[in-house]
């Protein structure tokens, strides 16, 4: 620190109420301490400072350790010792307690001045600093977050542009030439694509063809949209669909060119003509066939099970939960999902469609677990078993015994009372299928029945059914 050469000189003698002006003109807001630290004055210069602090007028006799936030006590003290010691002062920076309840910033300095023993503290309001601070904070994360969003949201569209089954072309919109595609036009393209390197877009189209798709770049460029244009791609035989938008990029404009087939061309024109035979096949299978996501919505139905469910068109099934057909209830579908989940597939599993227009089928249901893209998807083989003749023997099979024992009741008791049997004979039956289709499963068992699960376990108690241990445990 460089201090006066000749202050006693140059000053002379200061009275005590210049000493005030001086101490008070240098400061935004001062305080003159005894040698223990408790105030003696003070000194605000800004109202608004002045009616900030809180309690100020009561800091008169109180120690300055105790007008401050308790993170700022200790350099309190180290002001007092420095200026107790007479070392040279030394800026901390203080925080005290406010009205409005955030901390007031300020930069003291402590001198000793004036009677033995006295020590003024200089005191810097920092609001506007730290207004300052807060604002360039909000400001550098308000910046981090739009850099997040703009690299998540670049993300995205990269990976629909890596992953469209349509071939997209980034076009140069002056040079004409291919600057960047995704894997579907590399493929279609191999022969005119250099890896690494941007190709001419004429590389793409027959000669005859390939005016008209300069002619809708040409459109694009001057008006921002064009009519999409037929054209055919460079083995003669194949025609497509070329549409293109205009974009910035750099600086400079550029043209995203996608290439389809025509409307009325298969969607599995592209594939493999195994594939597509296939494809055709499960179509027009007697059975239902379906695919669903890891969520069980449908994505794809085939028209049997468009028949089994009454409905008219696929669109009316895409995007719907299959449980809102298939299952005597929502436990089936889950039931279903779970297994797959643990074996990878499931075969006959016996389930019923509910239609539309109320009419129920008996079916059986098998499905499988495949990645489709890095995502899991479900294809479910539904097949009517309502008509097979063999199943009412099976059901008779499984009542004779109880029915005997219900015949020989009769004459002997009330009617009441054999209805009662009847009752409780049904209800077993009712029971042990809901267990054998669940699994052993309780749970499901009693959410399939519209039971809860104490009156499930009650009734298991009663019948004899399972372990009485385990279904109050389960």
């Amino acid at each position: 620190m460089k201090a006066f050469k000749a202050p006693k000189t140059e000053l002379g003698t200061i009275d005590a109420e210049a000493a005030a002006s001086l101490i008070a003109a240098a400061a935004d807001i001062a305080l003159i301490l005894d040698s223990s630290g408790t105030i003696r004055d003070v000194s605000i210069a800004d109202q608004s400072l002045v009616e900030d602090l809180a309690a100020h007028a009561n800091w008169l006799g109180k120690s300055w350790v105790s007008t401050v936030t308790e993170d700022s006590r200790a350099k309190v003290e180290h002001l007092l010792a420095d200026a107790a010691s007479r070392q040279a002062p030394r800026w901390r920076h203080v925080n005290h307690h406010s009205v409005g309840g955030a901390d007031i910033p300020v930069l003291y300095a402590a001198v000793r001045a004036g009677q033995p023993g006295r020590i003024v503290a200089f005191g810097r309001d920092l609001r506007a600093v730290s207004s300052l601070q807060r604002r360039l904070i909000d400001a550098q994360q308000s910046m981090e977050r739009d850099y997040v969003r703009i690299r998540h949201v670049e993300t995205r569209y990269r990976l629909l542009f890596q992953m469209a089954s349509d071939a997209v072309l980034i076009v140069d919109d002056v040079a004409r030439k291919v600057l960047d595609s995704n894997p579907t036009a590399r493929r279609l393209f191999a022969d005119a694509a250099e890896p690494g390197k941007s190709w001419p877009l004429a590389n793409v189209f027959t000669p005859d063809t390939a005016r008209s798709v300069d002619l809708l770049l040409a459109g694009v460029r001057a008006s921002g949209r064009a009519d999409d244009v037929r054209a055919r791609l460079l083995d003669g035989e194949t025609e497509a669909v070329v549409s293109a938008s205009l974009f910035r990029d750099e600086g400079g404009t550029s043209c995203l060119v996608r290439i389809t087939r025509p409307a009325n061309e298969p969607a599995g024109a592209a594939l493999p003509k195994l594939k597509t035979k296939l494809l055709k096949l499960m179509e027009s299978a007697p059975d239902g066939f379906v695919v669903t996501g890891a969520d069980g919505r449908i994505i794809t139905a085939n028209t049997a099970f468009l028949e089994l469910a009454q409905l008219p068109t696929e669109e009316q099934a895409r995007g719907e939960p299959l449980a809102r057909w298939l299952g005597r209830s929502g436990v089936d579908l889950d039931i279903l999902i779970a297994n797959l989940r643990q074996h990878g597939s499931v075969r006959l599993f016996a389930s019923m469609i509910r239609g539309e227009l109320g009419e129920t089928a008996e079916v059986e249901v098998s499905a499988v677990t495949v990645m489709n893209g890095g995502q899991p998807c479900i294809g479910f083989a539904i097949r009517d078993i309502g008509r097979r003749l063999q199943r009412e023997p099976r059901i008779a099979s499984a009542l004779p015994r109880s029915l005997d024992h219900i015949t020989e009741l009769i004459g002997r008791v009330a009617l009441k009372d054999l209805v009662r049997e009847a009752t409780d004979v049904i209800e077993r039956l009712c029971i042990e299928a809901a267990l054998t289709l669940t699994g052993d499963n309780r749970a499901s068992a009693a959410e399939m029945l519209g039971l809860s699960r104490q009156s499930l376990y009650v009734k298991l108690r009663r019948y004899g059914l399972g372990d009485p241990e385990a279904a109050g445990a389960d």
